[in-house]
């Protein structure tokens, strides 16, 4: 099989021709003008195997794990494991098993040798944890360990909790990505208090230039929606609510767990679903009192017949 080429890069040195042939099957470059030969026995650096569509190629494909912030190496490291038997299926001598052994335990020193290795293992193993534990997707990780890796890039986690740096960078990440989780929420997996956690989160947002998106309400109603089991029509109208609510600008300043809860007591009331105001307060994180101002004021504004 022969390709020709014209690049800019590959000219003749014999006669400053750029039409060159690449000869797949002999490994060979030759002049298309005078013949010579300017390389031989390339490297074939495709597969060996053929792929008709795009699915087909991709299952086909070699290339290991993909590269993940969220772990302190990016999953580039290999792992000596505890295996007892060879790739046969025998028995590994015992001379052998505690060469491996001071082999695995070398290895994983030399993993975290460096100061900056041991703070990402314990940050990532934190981040791991936190999001966990607040249920939170892979790709929201992947955000947080990328703002935890800018920041110490910074010098932001000197003389400062590594527990409480990683908890500011999930809760950045949440907002970031409009995932609904309150500081609260996740001040109580942390260790650190909510005091220290904001604190370094006003940090990372002020030396990082993160520009924060406007939280909405209506994000906020499946989630409370689910803790105190209403049904998906009443969910709809709790959006319908707040939608209505945005247009007459009478959501502006307001907390949106709190205009959330108003909407889904409101959209209870209406679709005669008995839930009362300290169920919805409770799963929402707010008071009976805010959950009252809010629904006398999406109540007036949209001039609600209950």
């Amino acid at each position: 099989m022969r390709r020709e080429r014209s690049g800019r890069e590959d000219v003749c040195p014999e006669c400053g021709s750029r039409n060159l042939i690449h000869d797949e099957e002999s490994g060979e470059v030759i002049c298309g003008a005078c013949g010579l030969v300017i390389r031989e026995s390339l490297i074939d650096e495709g597969p060996e195997w053929r792929a008709f569509t795009q699915s087909e190629k991709e299952a086909r494909s070699r290339v290991g794990v993909p590269l993940t912030y969220s772990v302190h190496d990016k999953g580039l490291t290999t792992m000596i494991g505890r295996v007892g038997r060879d790739a046969m299926g025998k028995e590994i001598p015992f001379k052998t098993k505690l060469q491996m052994l001071r082999l695995r335990k070398w290895h994983m020193r030399s993993r975290i040798h460096s100061s900056i290795d041991r703070n990402l293992a314990q940050a990532m193993a934190e981040l791991d944890r936190l999001s966990d534990k607040l249920h939170i997707p892979s790709s929201v990780k992947e955000k947080a360990a990328i703002i935890y890796r800018k920041a110490l890039e910074k010098g932001l986690v000197r003389g400062r909790s590594i527990s409480a740096i990683a908890a500011a960078s999930l809760y950045a990440a949440c907002r970031l990505t409009r995932t609904p989780r309150t500081l609260r929420e996740v001040a109580a997996q942390s260790p650190m208090d909510k005091k220290e956690i904001a604190r370094c989160y006003r940090l990372l947002l002020r030396e990082l230039g993160l520009q924060m998106p406007v939280p909405e309400a209506e994000l906020r109603v499946p989630k409370i929606a689910a803790k105190v089991g209403v049904g998906e029509k009443t969910q709809r109208l709790a959006i319908d609510i707040l939608r209505r609510a945005e247009k007459l600008k009478t959501t502006a300043g307001k907390d949106p767990m709190g205009l959330a809860a108003a909407a889904l007591y409101i959209a209870c009331v209406l679709n005669n679903e008995r839930r009362t105001q300290k169920m919805i307060a409770d799963a929402a994180g707010v008071t009976e009192v805010t959950i009252r101002n809010r629904y006398k004021g999406l109540k007036k504004a949209l001039n609600l017949d209950i």
